[in-house]
Protein backbone atom coordinates (compact mmCIF):
# COMPACT_ATOMS: atom_id res chain seq x y z
CA UNK A 1 0.00 0.00 0.00
CA UNK A 2 0.80 3.47 -0.77
CA UNK A 3 2.17 6.10 2.40
CA UNK A 4 -1.19 8.19 3.30
CA UNK A 5 -0.57 11.39 1.95
CA UNK A 6 0.76 14.03 4.27
CA UNK A 7 -1.74 16.87 4.92
CA UNK A 8 -0.92 19.87 3.23
CA UNK A 9 0.87 22.78 4.75
CA UNK A 10 -1.21 25.96 5.87
CA UNK A 11 -1.10 28.65 2.96
CA UNK A 12 1.27 31.27 3.71
CA UNK A 13 -0.64 34.91 4.17
CA UNK A 14 0.27 37.18 1.25
CA UNK A 15 1.05 41.13 2.09
CA UNK A 16 -0.22 43.78 0.13
CA UNK A 17 1.25 47.21 0.92
CA UNK A 18 0.40 50.50 -0.58
CA UNK A 19 -1.47 51.33 -3.47
CA UNK A 20 -4.34 53.45 -4.44
CA UNK A 21 -8.35 53.20 -3.25
CA UNK A 22 -9.26 51.57 -6.34
CA UNK A 23 -6.35 49.02 -6.84
CA UNK A 24 -6.77 48.21 -3.31
CA UNK A 25 -10.93 47.41 -3.67
CA UNK A 26 -9.85 46.02 -7.14
CA UNK A 27 -7.35 42.98 -4.90
CA UNK A 28 -9.93 42.82 -1.93
CA UNK A 29 -13.57 42.78 -3.93
CA UNK A 30 -12.32 40.80 -6.69
CA UNK A 31 -13.76 43.58 -9.57
CA UNK A 32 -13.92 42.67 -12.51
CA UNK A 33 -12.75 44.52 -15.72
CA UNK A 34 -12.94 44.21 -19.58
CA UNK A 35 -10.21 42.68 -20.91
CA UNK A 36 -9.98 45.09 -23.79
CA UNK A 37 -6.73 46.42 -24.90
CA UNK A 38 -6.03 50.18 -25.63
CA UNK A 39 -7.01 50.87 -29.29
CA UNK A 40 -4.54 53.95 -29.64
CA UNK A 41 -6.20 54.35 -33.38
CA UNK A 42 -9.69 54.61 -32.18
CA UNK A 43 -8.93 56.70 -29.54
CA UNK A 44 -7.56 59.07 -31.56
CA UNK A 45 -10.71 59.55 -33.96
CA UNK A 46 -12.64 59.92 -30.67
CA UNK A 47 -10.94 62.76 -29.36
CA UNK A 48 -11.22 65.02 -32.79
CA UNK A 49 -14.46 64.60 -31.37
CA UNK A 50 -14.15 66.63 -28.69
CA UNK A 51 -15.58 65.76 -25.17
CA UNK A 52 -19.21 67.09 -25.21
CA UNK A 53 -19.37 64.50 -28.53
CA UNK A 54 -17.67 61.52 -26.93
CA UNK A 55 -19.95 61.88 -23.66
CA UNK A 56 -22.94 62.66 -25.51
CA UNK A 57 -22.32 59.52 -27.79
CA UNK A 58 -21.57 57.67 -24.05
CA UNK A 59 -24.96 58.92 -22.93
CA UNK A 60 -26.59 56.93 -26.30
CA UNK A 61 -24.90 54.02 -25.93
CA UNK A 62 -24.10 53.42 -22.12
CA UNK A 63 -26.59 55.70 -19.97
CA UNK A 64 -25.74 53.67 -17.15
CA UNK A 65 -21.78 54.41 -17.64
CA UNK A 66 -22.27 57.60 -18.36
CA UNK A 67 -24.64 58.52 -14.88
CA UNK A 68 -20.97 57.04 -13.38
CA UNK A 69 -18.62 59.27 -15.34
CA UNK A 70 -18.39 62.69 -14.97
CA UNK A 71 -19.24 64.89 -18.62
CA UNK A 72 -15.79 66.59 -18.25
CA UNK A 73 -13.41 63.28 -17.88
CA UNK A 74 -12.26 62.82 -20.81
CA UNK A 75 -9.97 59.38 -19.95
CA UNK A 76 -13.07 57.18 -18.65
CA UNK A 77 -15.60 58.51 -21.47
CA UNK A 78 -12.72 57.84 -24.15
CA UNK A 79 -12.47 54.39 -22.26
CA UNK A 80 -15.89 53.35 -21.95
CA UNK A 81 -16.69 54.18 -25.65
CA UNK A 82 -13.58 51.91 -26.35
CA UNK A 83 -14.95 49.56 -25.12
CA UNK A 84 -18.20 48.92 -26.10
CA UNK A 85 -17.24 49.62 -30.00
CA UNK A 86 -14.52 46.96 -29.45
CA UNK A 87 -16.57 44.05 -27.90
CA UNK A 88 -19.86 45.63 -28.86
CA UNK A 89 -21.24 45.53 -25.14
CA UNK A 90 -21.59 48.51 -22.82
CA UNK A 91 -18.80 48.58 -20.27
CA UNK A 92 -21.39 48.70 -17.54
CA UNK A 93 -22.68 45.50 -18.40
CA UNK A 94 -19.25 43.92 -18.31
CA UNK A 95 -18.16 45.09 -14.80
CA UNK A 96 -19.00 43.41 -11.77
CA UNK A 97 -17.22 41.83 -8.32
CA UNK A 98 -15.93 38.51 -7.70
CA UNK A 99 -15.26 38.68 -3.94
CA UNK A 100 -12.00 36.55 -3.24
CA UNK A 101 -13.12 33.07 -1.06
CA UNK A 102 -10.31 33.95 1.78
CA UNK A 103 -10.38 36.05 4.74
CA UNK A 104 -8.57 39.55 4.55
CA UNK A 105 -7.76 41.91 7.28
CA UNK A 106 -7.51 45.44 6.19
CA UNK A 107 -5.10 47.58 7.99
CA UNK A 108 -5.34 51.36 7.56
CA UNK A 109 -2.93 53.78 9.34
CA UNK A 110 -4.23 57.72 9.53
CA UNK A 111 -2.93 60.50 10.86
CA UNK A 112 -5.45 62.46 12.96
CA UNK A 113 -3.95 65.54 13.13
CA UNK A 114 -3.69 67.88 10.33
CA UNK A 115 -0.17 68.86 11.33
CA UNK A 116 1.11 66.02 11.68
CA UNK A 117 0.09 64.69 8.10
CA UNK A 118 0.77 68.04 6.68
CA UNK A 119 4.69 67.57 8.02
CA UNK A 120 4.84 64.35 7.10
CA UNK A 121 3.97 65.54 3.62
CA UNK A 122 7.09 67.97 3.85
CA UNK A 123 9.37 65.66 4.77
CA UNK A 124 8.70 63.78 2.16
CA UNK A 125 8.83 66.09 -0.55
CA UNK A 126 12.23 67.93 0.51
CA UNK A 127 13.23 63.79 0.41
CA UNK A 128 11.87 63.45 -2.94
CA UNK A 129 14.13 66.99 -4.08
CA UNK A 130 16.89 65.60 -2.29
CA UNK A 131 17.00 61.98 -3.87
CA UNK A 132 16.82 64.16 -7.57
CA UNK A 133 13.32 64.50 -8.39
CA UNK A 134 14.47 67.72 -10.46
CA UNK A 135 17.06 65.18 -12.68
CA UNK A 136 14.77 62.29 -12.77
CA UNK A 137 11.91 64.39 -14.43
CA UNK A 138 14.68 65.85 -16.77
CA UNK A 139 15.57 62.85 -18.12
CA UNK A 140 12.11 61.24 -18.72
CA UNK A 141 11.51 64.72 -20.47
CA UNK A 142 14.47 63.90 -22.75
CA UNK A 143 13.80 60.58 -23.25
CA UNK A 144 9.92 60.54 -23.61
CA UNK A 145 8.67 64.22 -24.19
CA UNK A 146 7.30 66.30 -22.02
CA UNK A 147 3.65 64.86 -23.16
CA UNK A 148 4.25 61.43 -21.54
CA UNK A 149 0.88 60.81 -19.23
CA UNK A 150 3.26 59.78 -16.20
CA UNK A 151 4.78 63.30 -16.04
CA UNK A 152 1.13 64.36 -15.40
CA UNK A 153 0.98 63.17 -12.44
CA UNK A 154 1.78 64.34 -8.53
CA UNK A 155 5.13 65.37 -8.07
CA UNK A 156 6.28 65.08 -11.80
CA UNK A 157 3.60 67.80 -13.18
CA UNK A 158 5.22 70.64 -10.48
CA UNK A 159 8.79 69.65 -11.86
CA UNK A 160 7.68 69.70 -15.47
CA UNK A 161 6.64 73.36 -15.07
CA UNK A 162 9.52 74.34 -12.85
CA UNK A 163 12.14 73.16 -15.67
CA UNK A 164 9.87 74.75 -18.23
CA UNK A 165 10.32 77.98 -16.69
CA UNK A 166 6.75 78.79 -15.62
CA UNK A 167 7.19 78.65 -12.00
CA UNK A 168 10.79 78.33 -9.72
CA UNK A 169 12.16 75.48 -7.55
CA UNK A 170 10.29 76.45 -4.01
CA UNK A 171 6.89 77.17 -5.85
CA UNK A 172 7.32 73.47 -7.41
CA UNK A 173 7.75 72.30 -4.00
CA UNK A 174 4.79 73.83 -2.14
CA UNK A 175 2.53 72.87 -5.24
CA UNK A 176 3.89 69.37 -4.54
CA UNK A 177 3.05 69.75 -0.97
CA UNK A 178 -0.28 71.77 -1.61
CA UNK A 179 -1.72 69.04 -4.16
CA UNK A 180 -0.26 66.08 -2.35
CA UNK A 181 -2.34 66.96 0.84
CA UNK A 182 -5.22 67.72 -1.42
CA UNK A 183 -4.87 63.64 -2.37
CA UNK A 184 -4.91 62.96 0.85
CA UNK A 185 -7.87 64.31 1.95
CA UNK A 186 -9.31 62.47 -1.00
CA UNK A 187 -8.14 58.97 -0.56
CA UNK A 188 -9.25 59.24 3.17
CA UNK A 189 -12.55 60.27 2.48
CA UNK A 190 -12.43 57.06 0.06
CA UNK A 191 -11.03 54.75 2.92
CA UNK A 192 -13.49 55.98 5.28
CA UNK A 193 -16.55 54.86 3.42
CA UNK A 194 -15.20 50.64 3.80
CA UNK A 195 -16.13 50.16 7.95
CA UNK A 196 -14.18 46.62 7.62
CA UNK A 197 -10.74 48.44 7.12
CA UNK A 198 -9.10 48.29 11.10
CA UNK A 199 -7.75 52.09 11.63
CA UNK A 200 -4.33 52.83 13.89
CA UNK A 201 -2.91 56.09 14.56
CA UNK A 202 0.25 56.23 12.86
CA UNK A 203 1.72 58.09 15.52
CA UNK A 204 0.57 55.66 18.58
CA UNK A 205 4.22 55.12 20.21
CA UNK A 206 2.22 51.38 21.00
CA UNK A 207 2.01 51.10 16.68
CA UNK A 208 3.54 48.09 16.20
CA UNK A 209 1.96 46.16 19.44
CA UNK A 210 -1.57 47.51 18.48
CA UNK A 211 -1.35 46.05 15.04
CA UNK A 212 0.26 42.72 15.67
CA UNK A 213 -2.60 41.92 18.03
CA UNK A 214 -4.88 42.60 15.43
CA UNK A 215 -3.08 40.40 13.09
CA UNK A 216 -2.53 37.49 16.21
CA UNK A 217 -6.34 37.54 16.04
CA UNK A 218 -7.28 37.43 12.81
CA UNK A 219 -5.38 34.30 12.22
CA UNK A 220 -6.13 32.97 15.15
CA UNK A 221 -2.95 32.86 17.51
Amino acid sequence: LPPPASPAPPASPALLVGGTGLYIRSIVRGMIIPRVAPNYELRSQLQKLGQNQVYAMLQQVDPVAAKKIHANDPVRSLRALEVFYVTGKPISEQQGENPPTYPILQIGLDCPHTDDLKQRIERRTAQMLEAGLVAEVELLCQKYGADLPLLNTLGYQEIKQYLAGDISLPQAKDLIVLHTRQFAKRQRTWFRAYPEIAWFDANSSSLLEQVWQRIQEFIGI
